[in-house]
């Protein structure tokens, strides 16, 4: 059997499943194994993913990891960890990976003609972000006036905003802050007048994030601000107030950036993974290296689990089969995060891009049309403030919308009673969504 005839058939399969009578009543699941939920759920050090909620069945399970096998995820794995050339419309690796590999681990990603250190290369430009951090911490690095920097402003868009604006919020909310993040992204004028009115330029640090320094918002928006501190502290203060996270050397000079101020990252990171590249130094300058180096740590354990654990564990691989399940074989075309914690209240927004930039396509690597929907529409919430907006919709409209919930187990601040109440809601929320109530029901009570 062809590969193409294989998976043609395990598309089948699925869709057949997905048309057996009462199969989206996920009760019924329930009410058949107790043991459901402890069964569904799988676990990575202190990360426990619950995938018990969903209409997915012991048939349904067999059938979607078959799909994975007839769609080749276990090769393509492997050739992504290899540095191949994966990203076939551009020729290039995805090799994000090497942006967190520990000392020891080599990994290497394709160039044009041949192979290049990916991880030796990542090492040393997180050592020279590591040295610079440490300056701007110790005051040995200040500004032109001689004081200390208390603000770090990142000027970026896309990946260079969402990904380390909500890490730099996850992370100061969670250990504090050497200094206060801000970012600007939108063109909008009145995005920096807002932030001109909170900043001190002669205590500000800049960081314009733009792999290339020509994008249009990016460099408009750094025009804005380099004008603005030259205005307050002379032309002379841009070199010690400034810093690029490029690889355009020729551009960042003319700008007024020394060289040693440059942090650049490869092509065979994307924009939206590139929040463990230099790009993020503005959430190491805002949370401390220690935090940084803690989600680079966190990151590099996933990526071993998702490398080498049997796909019926596998926790990016039961995440993307269950989203599968819910696009494809039950018509669902929207997908809703809510983060009951404060701190991944911008990981919605995240997730939008890492999702729809990725997955929002409507032709295949071969170029033709794709025979299937390929990817939801994402949005999401901080809970519990979403339960006071869209999730009417959620619970009584006429458009079904799966929901993943994000929640930590224990708190880690002084209100328990608070993390209770949050906690309540979360699971309430789950099994209302779940369960639901009948008329009769809701006539009794």
């Amino acid at each position: 059997m062809s590969t193409e005839s294989g998976l043609r058939l395990a598309w089948q399969r699925l869709a057949a499943l997905a048309a057996r009578p009462g199969v989206r009543d996920i009760r019924r699941l329930f009410a058949a194994d107790p043991q459901r939920a402890r069964r569904m759920t799988a676990v990575l050090d202190d990360l426990a993913l619950d995938w018990s909620k969903t209409a997915i069945d012991g048939e349904a399970l067999v059938a979607l990891l078959e799909l994975a096998q007839a769609a080749g995820l276990a090769g393509f794995r492997a050739r992504l960890f290899a540095g191949e050339a994966v990203n076939e419309t551009e020729g290039r690796a995805a090799m994000h990976m090497a942006l967190r590999a520990p000392e020891g681990v080599a990994m290497r990603a394709a160039v044009p003609g041949g192979f290049e250190d990916a991880s030796g290369i990542a090492r040393a430009e997180r050592a020279r972000m590591r040295d610079f951090v440490a300056a701007v911490h110790a005051g040995t690095s200040r500004g032109a006036t001689g004081q200390r920097f208390d603000a770090v402003l990142n000027i970026g868009i896309g990946g260079s905003d969402l990904g380390p604006r909500m890490a730099s919020e996850a992370l100061t909310l969670a250990h504090g802050a050497q200094l206060r993040p801000y970012f600007l992204s939108n063109v909008d004028g009145h995005a920096f007048a807002a932030l001109a009115r909170e900043l001190d330029p002669a205590r500000t640090l800049v960081l314009v994030a733009s792999k290339t320094f020509t994008t249009l918002e990016t460099m408009t928006n750094a025009a804005a601000v380099r004008a603005w501190l030259a205005a307050a502290l002379g032309e002379g203060a841009v070199g010690a107030h400034f810093a690029a996270l490029s690889t355009n050397a020729k551009a960042v000079a003319a700008f007024g950036i020394a060289p040693e101020r440059m942090f650049g990252f490869r092509d065979w990171v994307g924009g939206r993974y590139s929040l463990w590249s230099s790009v993020g130094l503005s959430i190491a300058l805002a949370a401390g290296w220690p935090a940084f180096q803690g989600m680079l740590d966190g990151a590099r354990a996933m990526d071993v689990h998702f490398q080498t654990a049997d796909f019926a564990e596998n926790l990016p691989v039961l995440l993307a089969l269950a989203g599968i399940w819910q696009v494809n074989a039950m018509g669902y075309r929207t997908q809703c995060i809510l983060c009951y914690d404060e701190r991944l209240a911008k990981f919605p927004a995240y997730l939008q891009q890492l999702e729809m930039e990725s997955n929002g396509k409507s032709v295949g690597l071969d170029g033709q049309p794709a025979d299937q929907a390929t990817c939801p529409v994402v949005f999401g919430e901080a809970g519990t403030d979403a339960q006071h907006s869209f999730m009417q919709l959620v619970h009584q409209g006429t458009t079904p919308v799966p929901i993943d919930f994000i929640l930590a187990a224990e708190p880690d601040h002084d209100r328990p009673e608070a993390h209770r109440i949050l906690a309540a809601n979360a699971f309430a929320q789950a099994e209302a969504l779940l369960a639901g109530r009948t008329r009769g029901q809701v006539e009794d009570e």
